[in-house]
Parts: structure tokens; C-alpha cells; sequence
């Protein structure tokens, strides 16, 4: 019977002592954070078919960053994604000219979607890059998003108002 504990004990020692080392990297529980200080693009910034978006950013973890992606979608049927309450000034059109460029727009416009790894281990990361906008990319309202995710999953959206436009 003594044997039969002293092996249940070792047992349980052995289990004690490798769970805090499994147990720390499930301690992540919390969101990645995008710094808004210096973000590119800015609110309602506007670019011309064929121009280039700066992007710019600068993003935190408390315990380790994962990868981030950016996606360009129109915004033509002008819904929201909760992220930011900044409405851009709306070229102004009268009701039939309103109307009329409405219906000009297809149904998705220019789509821009693309996934980036940030380097394993990092806290801390700065990310800048470009993206060229095609030249026959339509004009209208976008979004710019950026989904940031750290090691464990969890994700934080940035979502912020462009215009696409010949004429800026």
C-alpha cells in the first residue's frame, strides 16, 4: 500500500511540475494593441487611382505578436465596421447627380486583401509598406482595415475611411 501511494505522490509531483510550463503560454488572454499615434493612412485620406497608400503602424503584446493583414474594400453600399466614428466629408451631389453616381459603382470596386507574418518572438513591431492602387481602380469610398493578431489568436481591428479619387 506505501508503494502504491509513494507512486500516486511522485505521480502528482511529476504532473505539478510540468504544468506551469504548459499552463504559462495559455496565459495570453488579451487583445494586441494598435497605437493610433502615427497610423497610416489617416481618417478620410484620399488617393488617386494609381498612387500609392503609405501605410504605417506601430503595435504591441504583452506577450507575443503574431501576423497582421490589410484589406481594401469599397464602402460604396456605405455600411460600418465599428471601429471608428469619423465620418468623412461626402463629395457634395444634389439629388438625381447623387443618384446617378450611385448606380455608377459596381457591386465590389478595387479589393485589396494580404497577410504578413511578423518575425516570431517580438513584443513590439513597426510595420511600413506600400500599396500601389491600380490605375483603373474605381472611385469612391473604401476602407482600409488592419487586422492585427498576436501568437494566441486573439485580434484587433483598425478600420479607417479612404477615398479613391481622380480628382483630389
Amino acid at each position: 500500500m506505501k508503494k502504491q501511494t509513494l507512486i500516486y505522490l511522485c505521480l502528482f509531483g511529476i504532473f505539478m511540475f510540468f504544468t506551469p510550463a504548459c499552463d504559462k503560454e495559455s496565459k495570453d488572454v488579451s487583445y494586441p494593441v494598435i497605437i493610433d499615434d502615427g497610423f497610416l493612412p489617416a481618417d478620410c485620406a484620399e488617393f488617386m487611382p494609381g498612387g500609392v497608400i503609405q501605410v504605417a503602424f506601430k503595435c504591441t503584446d504583452d506577450v507575443e505578436l503574431g501576423n497582421f493583414n490589410i484589406e481594401i474594400h469599397s464602402n460604396f453600399d456605405h455600411h460600418t465596421h465599428g471601429t471608428s466614428s469619423v465620418e468623412c466629408d461626402e463629395h457634395q451631389h444634389d439629388g438625381q447627380e447623387e443618384e446617378q453616381h450611385q448606380h455608377q459603382h459596381s457591386d465590389a470596386g478595387w479589393v485589396f486583401n494580404k497577410d504578413y507574418e511578423i518575425p516570431a518572438g517580438l513584443k513590439e513591431y513597426q510595420g511600413s509598406l506600400q500599396i500601389n492602387i491600380p490605375a483603373d481602380a474605381e472611385e469612391g469610398e473604401y476602407h482600409f482595415m488592419l487586422r492585427l493578431t498576436d501568437h494566441a489568436g486573439w485580434q484587433t481591428i483598425k478600420s479607417v475611411p479612404i477615398h479613391i479619387e481622380t480628382a483630389i
